[in-house]
């Protein structure tokens, strides 16, 4: 017999929608029309522009055919164009795949026929690298320049040449402003595309889905702290996991993004006195460049900025800068198949008298579950056993809920072995402590995480190979005060042969995008066991030792 709570008590399109964080956009526009959306330079856009150009876009990309399951590529810097795809996209059912705008042209080209790509918007600032990848690249796309009218006049880079067929701002011109965009068929239909660094050169393709980006859109306000109307500066790339969902996010709460093309310290501390900035995210570099700025690049600001970080937990030192600076830190954890951040080390007021040595193994953890993830655990991962929550047995951290993603795109067997079980592996080894906390102890999947930027020891590998006189080399992470990681290169040279550091550099640099080249190389034996492996483990000794 059925519950008396399933007879007559159905789904209808009354009491049921698809959750999605495009209909957050709308309702700050029609709330909050005035309010400003988007700083860029000297342009201004209130919400109201704001939904009536994604809107605009929507149409424009509807009337090329673009629909349900088409991806829509962009290489974009932090800028409004970004800010526009992130919604205009999804509200024709495509799927938006944002670019790392520091790969290389093969890794591009590669994502570009991987994804299928329809469309590709790129930024002229990138459109060297996009014409060599476009050219590798099997898909032929519907290339569309975005030319940013407040491209800086001290830029460091000039603006490439026009690539497309089409001007983007011509493109969005041409769209209706009333355009009647779509509600996606299902909550679990993707939104958003994101590639990952694994162990192998070619990266997996991440897909998200719109009730996890809304979770997720949600969420970040609790953990940010993000009352109404905050002012959010883009120091954290938007191509990483969508900006960890803050594209969205800021629509909640009708808040301001701060476009920011560069990172540097002067452009930072003169948005945030400027424009009143409450919060931002970043990499270890940036805190760096925050503490570390000249007396010259440096404002004064009256509010406390809070700042989200989730690469390693941050020094003693760096937090006690942060502060002085005018900063309040949260450290948070997750990967690009969590939507970014999923896990937080949610402070405790009585933590603060501890003395320094434990209030720093404190602030160490990466901490608990976000709200709205279900599971966050360790366990063995060969017999899905959660290990004891006694900080020293160490285990695999998994997850479980609705903000991992739907799975790897074309790659059913890396899904499988992802969601084995029916938790996410993240390959990343921890420990639970006895209050439920959890603490990163080493990575399973030898990747390095340079300036919040994922790259694999494999690939820097096969570059290496591809010298004539390396005989055998292994990559492995150093620590470095400014990008929290570097990697740097164990080489063995073949008999009779030989190479400098820099000779061995500058091979790579051809063949590597410039953040993934070695910044040291070693020329050693390379340790291996009885069998020929090498030992990464005493690599790893080697380069903590110096």
């Amino acid at each position: 017999m059925p519950s008396i709570y399933e007879v007559g008590l159905d789904r209808s399109a009354a009491n049921h929608q698809p959750l999605t964080p495009l209909t957050l956009l709308e309702r700050a526009a029609k709330t909050f029309p005035d309010q400003p959306a988007i700083v860029h330079g000297g342009l201004r856009l209130s919400y109201r522009d704001f939904w009536r150009r994604s809107l605009q876009l929507a149409s424009a990309l509807a009337a090329k055919g673009i629909g349900k399951g088409d991806t829509v590529t962009v290489m974009l810097s932090n800028t409004p164009a970004m800010l526009e795809a992130h919604f205009g996209v999804p509200m024709v059912k495509a799927v938006l795949h944002s670019l790392n705008t520091r790969l290389d042209a093969a890794v591009v080209a590669f994502q570009l026929d991987h994804a299928e790509a329809k469309v590709v918007i790129v930024d002229r600032e990138f459109s060297a690298v996009m014409r060599e990848a476009l050219a590798l690249a099997a898909v032929k796309p519907l290339v569309i320049d975005y030319d940013d009218p407040d491209y800086p006049a001290d830029a460091p880079y000039a603006k490439g040449e026009r690539i497309g067929s089409l001007d983007y701002e011509a493109f969005v011109q041409s769209g209706d402003p009333d355009f009647a965009w779509s509600m996606p068929d299902d909550e679990w239909d993707a939104i958003a595309l994101n590639y990952t660094s694994g162990t192998t050169g070619n990266p997996k393709g991440v897909v998200y889905h719109h009730r996890g980006a809304a979770l997720m859109a949600t969420t970040n306000t609790i953990h940010a702290g993000m009352g109404r109307h905050p002012v959010y500066l883009w120091t954290l790339p938007m191509f990483h996991c969508n900006g960890w969902c803050f594209p969205w996010t800021l629509a909640l709460q009708a808040g301001t993004h701060v476009c920011l093309r560069w990172v540097r310290a002067r452009s930072m501390y003169d948005a945030i006195a400027d424009h009143g900035v409450t919060h931002l995210c970043g990499a270890p570099i940036v805190m760096s460049m925050l503490i570390n700025a000249s007396g010259e690049d440096r404002r004064d600001f009256p509010q406390t900025v809070t700042f989200n970080t989730a690469a390693a937990p941050p020094p003693e030192a760096v937090l006690a800068g942060m502060a002085e600076a005018g900063f309040a830190v949260t450290h948070l954890y997750g990967l690009t198949e969590t939507y970014g951040p999923a896990v937080v080390n949610e402070w405790h007021g009585e933590w603060d008298s501890l003395d320094a040595g434990a209030r720093t193994a404190k602030k160490a953890r990466q901490g608990v579950r976000y709200a709205s993830l279900e599971g966050l655990t360790v366990m063995d991962p060969a017999t899905m056993r959660e290990t004891p929550a006694d900080g020293q047995t160490i285990g695999e951290v998994m997850f479980r809920g609705n903000i991992v993603m739907k799975g790897y795109l074309k790659n059913r067997k890396a899904t499988d072995e992802a969601f084995a079980g029916g938790w996410f592996h993240s390959g990343d080894l921890g420990v639970k402590h006895p209050d439920g906390y959890i603490q990163l102890k080493d990575r399973s999947k030898d990747i390095i995480i340079s300036g919040g930027e994922n790259i694999s020891s494999i690939e820097v590998e096969d570059a290496l190979y591809r010298h004539p006189a390396v005989a055998s080399c292994g990559v492995v992470a150093r620590a470095d005060d400014k990008w929290g990681e570097v990697p740097v290169a164990y080489v063995e040279l073949k008999p009779g042969r030989t190479a400098t550091e820099a000779e061995i550099i500058e091979h790579c640099r051809k063949l590597l995008a410039r953040f993934k080249v070695p910044k040291a190389v070693v020329f050693v034996e390379i340790p291996k066991t009885s069998t020929g492996k090498i030992q990464k483990f005493r690599l790893r000794e080697m380069a903590k030792a110096g």
